[in-house]
């Protein structure tokens, strides 16, 4: 079995013509064989060892899904170098100490306008580590203390290097991007990642003969693991996305068989799908008894008629919306946050086998997945071979596995806190197991207490709330207070009757469930404004905080009614 990452790739080097992965290059799209990304594995691995990096050395790669990105960490993890991504799209500031506090050797970044800006933060920081520019217009003026590729990266490297490493052997640092305080960085060894990976192919779900689409960022070990690793282990090709604008196309034209995904992707989808179908009931009618019998059909409970219409109906009506998705898609994976069931269940009624995960970067990630012969998408399935799971007292999902992190780098308080004295690795998040499956009921420290001792966790509640298209991000509030309200981004602006639209959409909730007092906002939550963490994860601290005197406000006055 590989030792090191790298084998993954190794294993195919006698395919020299094989296509592992497509990129859009230029103005068109082209296949990148085994053999020109081993010379760039090469290539990229001289330059290495000319910069006196040594086994253990860390690299920064702070850049773009693609097949340098992919060229660089197979090059790092063959020497033994330690591989530490970082968000593209994340705050300078966080990128800066992130670097600094993993006393990167190298930091290779996309564009010269990130290197300047970096270089711009670096005061009471330490000895900043060669900078390395991946994408410099040569037109341009020579960036200070940075080097484009051009003068980093020699033009031969010979044969690539693949060495031999213990499983303990550490092979990246992922920092968290943490919703409250600095992020902690992950230490998974060569080991935790391959024992994720066997465990991920052991499902047999994803085969050689598949296509992904990578649409996700690297740096997030939902995508490196899932979208990276498995498909090298299998040998089967990955397309690399032009990114969230031409994604829709990208899906049309490169027929992709399997994604992994955030649910972001399939709630669009899903928009989309009801502005197309606005216009006409009989169309309405028509996609709901689609949906509906086809997910009895596949998920369970369906009756002779069912069995008799829902090929039909699928013909009629499905196979014109998945053609907008290349036509050959037949497993979505979906995971980073909660997919609503509903949305869920839509799609598969449909025909298209979406699969809800949990994971954490702290578990190389993945800890279970529901299986194409066996979907529940009330929850996020069943542990992968080799993990254990059990509920902690308090209701906390625990996780133990070979897939589980050595630590948080240079934060022994943070891995004790993380990691029990019998290998258990405490989630954070409130899980129930039934017959085998998890379910996940949200975030232990997201839990709203409210002063009568009712307990809430808000992430159902917010799913549930969604569903009304007025309301584009919600966030509900309500900790020692008596009774509970919303922030919600939303165009709409009288606060009675966005409250009655929420609750329209709680009826299934226990009756103390209900919003009182809505707080509407015009401004959406990004990752800009510090609001959303790179994975989209709400900052609820900083939302709290942005927008704590109107929820005062709200509370005061609801007291003097």
């Amino acid at each position: 079995m590989p030792g090191n990452i790298a084998e993954l790739f190794a294993q195919h080097l006698h395919r020299r013509e094989a296509r592992l992965y497509r990129h859009f290059a230029g103005d068109a799209w082209r296949d990148v064989t085994v053999a020109e990304l081993a010379a760039l594995v090469a290539r990229w691995q001289e330059a290495f060892r000319r910069a006196g990096c040594v086994p253990g050395d860390r690299v920064v790669v702070c850049a773009r899904n693609g097949v340098t990105w992919v060229a660089i960490d197979l090059a790092a993890l063959g020497l033994g170098l330690v591989v530490v991504p970082l968000f593209v799209d994340d705050s300078p500031d966080n990128v800066a100490w992130c670097v600094d506090h993993a006393d990167a050797k190298l930091l290779l970044v996309e564009t010269a306008r990130l290197a300047a800006t970096l270089s711009g933060r670096r005061d009471g920081m330490g000895a900043p580590p060669l900078l390395v520019v991946l994408r410099h217009v040569a037109a341009a003026a020579p960036l200070a203390g940075a080097l484009p590729l051009s003068a980093f990266l020699p033009e031969t490297g010979g044969e690539p290097e693949i060495r031999a490493l213990p499983d303990d052997a550490l092979a990246t640092i992922c920092y968290t991007s943490g919703t409250a305080g600095r992020p902690k960085g992950v230490m998974l060894s060569h080991g935790n990642i391959l024992a994720n990976v066997r465990a991920c192919a052991q499902t047999g779900m994803a085969r050689s003969d598949d296509r992904f689409l990578s649409m996700l960022p690297l740096s997030h070990m939902f995508e490196r693991t899932g979208g990276y690793y498995l498909p090298l282990s299998l040998g089967a090709q990955v397309v690399f996305a032009r990114g969230i604008a031409q994604l829709a196309d990208d899906l049309a034209t490169q027929a992709p068989t399997i994604v992994f995904a955030v649910p972001r992707i399939f709630e669009r989808l899903s928009a989309r799908i009801d502005q197309a179908l606005a216009d006409s009931f009989f169309k309405r009618k028509l996609f709901a008894q689609c949906v509906e019998r086809g997910a009895r059909v596949t998920l369970g409970g369906a009756n002779a008629l069912d069995t008799l219409l829902a090929p039909l109906l699928r013909t009629i009506v499905a196979k014109p919306v998945l053609a907008k998705l290349g036509g050959r898609l037949r497993l979505a994976v979906v995971g980073g946050a909660p997919l609503d069931p509903a949305i869920a269940r839509r799609f598969i009624g449909l025909g298209l086998v979406v699969l809800q995960g949990y994971g954490m970067t702290e578990a190389s990630p993945v800890v279970s997945v529901n299986r194409d012969d066996d979907n529940d998408p009330e929850s996020v399935g069943l542990p992968l071979p080799g993990i254990e799971v059990r509920v902690a007292a308090n209701a906390e999902l625990l996780v133990r596995g070979p897939g589980v992190m050595q630590g948080y780098w240079r934060n022994e308080g943070a891995t004790r806190t993380a990691i029990d004295t019998e290998g258990w690795l405490h989630t954070g998040d409130l899980g129930e197991i039934r017959a085998g499956r998890v379910y996940i009921r949200g975030r232990l420290k997201d839990v709203i207490v409210m002063s009568n001792g009712e307990k809430v966790s808000p992430e159902d509640v917010e799913l549930a709330i969604l569903h009304d298209p007025v309301f584009e991000q919600v966030m509900l509030v309500g900790e020692g207070r008596s009774f509970l309200s919303l922030v919600a981004l939303t165009q709409a602006t009288d606060e009675k009757a966005l409250a009655r639209r929420a609750n329209d959409q709680l009826r299934l909730f226990p009756r103390w469930v209900r919003v009182r007092r809505v707080v509407a906002v015009g401004e959406p939550w990004s990752v800009d404004n510090g609001l959303l963490t790179p994975t989209l994860k709400l900052k609820r601290p900083r939302v709290l905080a942005r927008y704590k005197d109107r929820i005062d406000a709200a509370y005061a006055a609801a007291s003097s009614d």
